[in-house]
């Protein structure tokens, strides 16, 4: 989904975009991350492969970690070899959620489960194997093409299908569409380190998000039920609130991302 999306937009701006699948590269083969860069000889990379099943990584460490792991590390190595930037998709989940505020730089993660070790061994695998790594956590992340929650979530209501959505687990939902753009404003202004990047405004539950689906997308809000994380039983833990906020983004002259309502209603609009 992130990386349709980045493709799509780096390749409307001009860039010739070399876009490969998990056919085409094993990031978890230094070999064949090697061969890619030098093949290729891109100017930057951005990694937006990953294992996204939070529950599944319970069970399946080995495949979490190759992809989470491993592939950020070998695409950093092989971004240091042939000299061009290196951007990495990280993830909210490496704090615990016990905050209730913004989890900013100055927090110190602590992930809770297989999934969320991974991502931030990869973030550190990353950083320590090629100082221009740039690392870009983001969290509550849909888009066209998704298959996650939020992302489905319109299609779920314009069925007129019943939809349970936690009212007590908040975070910063994050269109695809302008994570992509920022993803690229940073592989060019190639400045290293970790920056947070998800929608602007103060946050929501995934029931809130859900109510502004309804509202945006004409849908009858009684098709909702709100429920607790805690009726939930899932194999990971998961962060209560992981609301993400970046110390620097604008300090370095890039643009406040677009507030997460805006990107909601852009996201409807065209995925109607």
């Amino acid at each position: 989904m992130v990386a349709r999306a980045t493709a799509e937009y780096c390749r409307s701006i001009g860039d010739d975009v070399v876009a490969l699948s998990r056919a085409d590269l094993d990031i978890a083969d230094l070999a064949s991350a090697r061969a890619a860069a030098n093949g290729y000889r891109p100017d930057a990379i951005i990694n937006c492969a990953a294992y996204t099943n939070v529950d599944g990584a319970e069970t399946e460490s080995e495949e979490s970690f190759s992809a989470n792991v491993t592939g950020p590390k070998n695409l950093a190595l092989a971004a240091l070899e042939f000299g061009c930037g290196f951007v990495t998709i990280s993830t909210d989940y490496v704090f615990d959620g016990a905050f209730d505020g913004f989890y900013t730089q100055r927090h110190q993660p602590s992930p809770q489960g297989v999934y969320a070790t991974t991502k931030r061994r990869g973030e550190i695998e990353a950083l320590t194997s090629n100082a221009r790594t740039i690392v870009v956590r983001s969290g509550w992340i849909y888009g066209r093409g998704g298959t996650n929650f939020l992302s489905v979530m319109g299609d779920l209501l314009r069925e007129g299908k019943q939809v349970k959505a936690i009212e007590d687990s908040y975070g910063t939902p994050t269109f695809a569409g302008d994570l992509a753009r920022r993803l690229r404003e940073l592989a060019e202004l190639d400045l290293p380190g970790i920056f947070h990047v998800t929608n602007s405004g103060e946050g929501t539950s995934y029931f809130g998000f859900a109510e502004k689906v309804c509202e945006l997308g004409g849908f009858d809000p009684a098709l909702l039920q709100a429920v607790s994380h805690a009726d939930l039983s899932r194999p990971a833990p998961r962060p209560v609130s992981s609301k993400l906020a970046c110390l620097y983004s604008e300090r370095f002259g890039l643009a406040p991302m677009p507030e997460w309502q805006d990107g909601l209603r852009r996201f409807l609009a065209t995925n109607s």
